[in-house]
């Protein structure tokens, strides 16, 4: 019988080990990376080397048609980070504090503390200007991780401006340089830079995303001996400008062979406020020389040479941040809790590499919305959804994957339907808005006694339907006479946004189902 006895004591304490690792919540690594378009090779780019975020890729849910709220980093990192869209948190610029519009608001990290997961983060997770003491401390169980000057390579130290490590650049580029004074706006360039890219041989950790990575990776490391389940916030910053990266990266690709932007002009038809000045882009002094093109059409029409340069510097810097990214997988591995840990990856919004003739972000087209979205969960087989995708669907998604109610006051809804069926759709569109100012004396002309304009843009699986709105948000009633433009693009026929058919008589009736939606939308958003 004591043979026996063992034996059942054995399978006893194996079973209760199998159901505490079935029923344990799962761990959290959020991945968050700065001006991130969908490029990588899971996203169909054969020409960009991103071997960890492809294996991420095949570990979870790629969703291909995923779009942010508003395509610039302060407003979309706030709507992600708290289920609300922009109308809902007031943040539409790069200066607003999220708690002084709202100060009882729900992040998402905050909600996990609430549910006894430890939660921390390192690196850029909301923007700076939008979160107290730049990181909303409320949020996190554990204090925010900063790197030490002692945490970069070969004695460097922190990079000046948080960016360059060249020491001809840290010495005369850029510390005698003062920043400008000026409003807050995107195609007003105001404040001076360093140059808009560096390529020099040092290791990963001399800039910050690589010391963001082995720091993410000892707090995991110590998270793991702990009972409860943890969520590690880790925001890279790379691709953001300028495009700095070791030179091993830069190696990795020919810049001739840059592909550049097949389309570089406006689309027929579309109204000029959709555009910009890439103001942010102008803030690097190697630029203005590039440019040929008069400011006076919004086009700045840069040199094949600069293109080239940049987006060389962007596929290098893409390249250094996917292998951070593989630290962090390659943590959980050693640790053996891949099996238990749901992965999420997003990009904060997209980025114009040239279409349009657009650099950066700041739109509502197609480049600037769509953002790359990513997640594994166990359980849960890899697979890729073209269903609308918006990343206030992030918050409730994981909410469920976890296990934990969804706060009933989110704007966006759960993924996880998608994610066990790719063939499912949760919704028929995303939507995405960006403020525009017309100048002052076009709106007097117009008869308009403010000259604030707002882009909604709503995006199906086929369409782009755009109206421009006067003085006016979700949160009021619609009102027609308030439309200042409309856009609409086909993007079975016309992918690369070449003509804008809003007005065209074969589309009058995809016109007007889209403009009913768009004010069902808003209709839903006045409660």
């Amino acid at each position: 019988m004591k043979p026996l006895l063992f034996v059942l004591i054995i399978v006893s304490c194996f079973a209760q080990c199998l159901l505490g690792q079935m029923t344990a919540k799962p761990n959290i690594l959020f991945i968050a990376v700065d001006d991130l378009k969908p490029i990588m090779g899971c996203y169909g780019n054969k020409g960009i080397k991103t071997p960890n975020i492809d294996r991420l890729a095949k570990m979870g849910t790629t969703f291909m048609n995923n779009h942010c709220q508003q395509a610039v980093c302060g407003p979309t990192r706030a709507s992600l980070l708290t289920g609300k869209r922009p109308d809902a948190t007031k943040i539409y610029d790069l200066k607003t504090q999220m708690r002084d519009m709202n100060p009882n608001i729900l992040t998402l990290p905050q909600y996990f503390t609430q549910n006894n997961y430890q939660t921390v983060g390192i690196g850029k997770l909301f923007h700076p200007s939008s979160a107290i003491d730049k990181v909303d401390p409320i949020s996190w169980s554990i204090p925010y991780l900063n790197p030490s000057p002692e945490d970069y390579a070969n004695n460097l130290g922190e990079p000046t401006n948080g960016q360059y490590q060249d020491p001809f650049i840290k010495k005369t580029f850029v510390k005698k340089r003062k920043p400008r004074t000026g409003p807050v706006d995107e195609d007003i360039p105001t404040s001076i830079k360093g140059p808009s890219s560096e390529c020099i041989d040092v290791p990963d950790h001399a800039y910050d995303d690589g010391v963001y990575a082995l720091k993410a990776k000892a707090q995991m490391i110590k998270m793991s001996k702990e009972k409860a389940p943890f969520l590690m916030a880790v925001g890279f910053q790379k691709p953001h400008l300028p495009f700095v990266a070791p030179k091993k990266y830069w190696d990795l690709y020919d810049r001739e062979s840059m592909p550049l932007a097949s389309f570089q002009e406006h689309a027929k038809n579309s109204p000029l406020i959709a555009y910009h000045k890439s103001g942010e882009l102008l803030n690097y002094p190697d630029i203005p020389a590039s440019v040929t093109l008069s400011g006076d059409s919004l086009r700045i029409g840069l040199t094949v040479a600069k293109q080239k340069e940049l987006i060389h510097g962007y596929y290098a810097a893409v390249s250094y941040m996917d292998a951070q990214v593989g630290i962090l997988l390659n943590t959980l591995d050693s640790l053996g809790i891949t099996n238990n840990t749901i992965v999420v990856l997003w990009g904060d919004h997209g980025w114009h590499l040239g279409d349009h003739d657009l650099w950066v972000k700041h739109s509502t087209y197609e480049q600037a919305t769509r953002s790359p979205l990513i997640i594994s969960a166990p359980g849960i087989k890899a697979g890729k959804s073209s269903s609308p995708t918006e990343h206030v669907d992030i918050f409730p998604t994981l909410c469920q994957l976890a296990g934990l109610p969804i706060p009933k006051d989110l704007d966006g809804v759960s993924l996880t339907p998608v994610m066990r069926n790719n063939k499912l759709s949760v919704k028929e569109f995303a939507m995405s808005q960006y403020p525009r100012r017309l100048k002052n004396e076009e709106a007097k002309k117009l008869g308009y006694t403010n000259p604030q304009l707002m882009g909604y843009s709503l995006r199906t699986d086929k369409y782009r339907y755009t109206l421009w709105m006067n003085h006016f948000t979700s949160k009021s009633p619609f009102d027609a006479k308030k439309v200042y433009a409309t856009e609409l693009y086909d993007y079975t026929k016309d992918p690369l946004e070449k003509i804008n058919v809003a007005n065209e008589p074969e589309y009058a009736k995809i016109s007007s189902s889209l403009n009913e939606k768009m004010i069902q939308f808003f209709k839903s958003q006045l409660n």
